[in-house]
């Protein structure tokens, strides 16, 4: 199987914007535009060797695609290691193409081979949640309990955006005024198990649509990076998403995320986009992001429906 390469990975960005163009509502979380370059570019080094991926093309474009992660073993970022025994599946078909999704499942039955499989529909997408059901998935009740592990997905139209207001001695910067060193550190001080190296960095700086001037930061009067946020601009649809966000465990409860939000908005405005994307953990158990995405003005159009196949051992 060959490498998952920038290649495929802007063939299947192409997809992302003629869905959220289309069908917003049937874009799966894992599949926009900006989760694609953010995921393909800080994993490659690490993951690459264990993905497979498979494209489908109807009349000379891209139709539906899959990309599969078999069961791995990688060292996390605070020293632990992330063992995961399980393959799962991020995929997307065109909304004229929803059947594709059953040979989608059947390729993915063979990469996976004999152990359990994970995957996830949208709640908007009936057709996928009736598809996935006759290929044997259930719904994943401990994943998708109001204390599990599902991501809800937001959207903001970028009208009337308050002005950010910072507390005393913080401003605002950019990647274009810190190091990549500095930029790895605060998005690793504000996700401690982040395996991002700033090698993994410099591939997501090169990754389209990756901009240092989106890239925003959040700085403390004593200098230190206090969050951090990335805006993925994709101007054809003129619809931008932030992916990841974060503030160091020393400066939360402050409204940095409050404050950091809606100043990437302004910047993600002025830059052309018209609506904004955001993903978030949606269990009610944990309302902490949830709440402050809707507090700047966020609302959901769909959440995750974990799914879950059985593996022939696991019987």
């Amino acid at each position: 199987m060959e490498t998952l390469g920038p290649t495929e990975l802007r063939l299947m960005q192409g997809l992302a914007r003629e869905v959220t163009a289309l069908r917003l509502e049937l874009l799966n979380g894992d599949a926009t535009v900006g989760e694609l370059a953010w995921v393909w570019a800080k994993d490659f080094d690490a993951l690459s060797r264990v993905w497979r991926h498979r494209l489908w093309f109807a009349d000379g474009r891209l139709a539906a695609w899959g990309w599969a992660c078999p069961p791995y073993r990688v060292p996390r970022g605070d020293g632990t290691v992330l063992d995961v025994g399980t393959a799962n599946l991020t995929w997307q078909t065109h909304p004229e193409r929803a059947a594709l999704l059953g040979e989608i499942l059947d390729w993915y039955d063979d990469v996976a081979g004999n152990v359990g499989r994970l995957l996830t529909v949208q709640s908007a997408d009936v057709e996928a949640q009736r598809i996935v059901a006759t290929h044997g998935y259930a719904f994943d009740a401990e994943a998708g309990a109001d204390d599990g592990s599902w991501v809800q997905f937001n959207t903001r139209e970028l009208t009337d955006v308050p002005d950010p207001v910072l507390p005393e001695g913080f401003r605002f910067l950019t990647a274009n005024d810190v190091s990549a060193a500095d930029a790895v550190r605060a998005h690793r001080d504000a996700w401690h198990a982040s395996r991002l190296s700033e090698a993994a960095f410099e591939r997501v700086r090169r990754t389209w649509p990756y901009r240092a001037d989106l890239h925003v930061l959040i700085a403390a009067p004593d200098g230190s990076l206090a969050a951090t946020a990335i805006i993925w601009l994709d101007e054809a649809t003129r619809t931008a998403e932030f992916e990841p966000v974060g503030t160091h465990r020393d400066f939360r409860r402050r409204g940095l995320g409050t404050a950091l939000q809606l100043h990437g908005m302004q910047l993600a405005k002025a830059a052309g986009a018209t609506r904004m994307l955001v993903a978030c953990r949606g269990a009610p158990a944990d309302p902490a992001a949830r709440n402050m995405y809707y507090g700047v003005g966020f609302r959901p159009i769909s959440r995750d429906l974990p799914q879950v196949k059985v593996g022939r051992w696991q019987r």
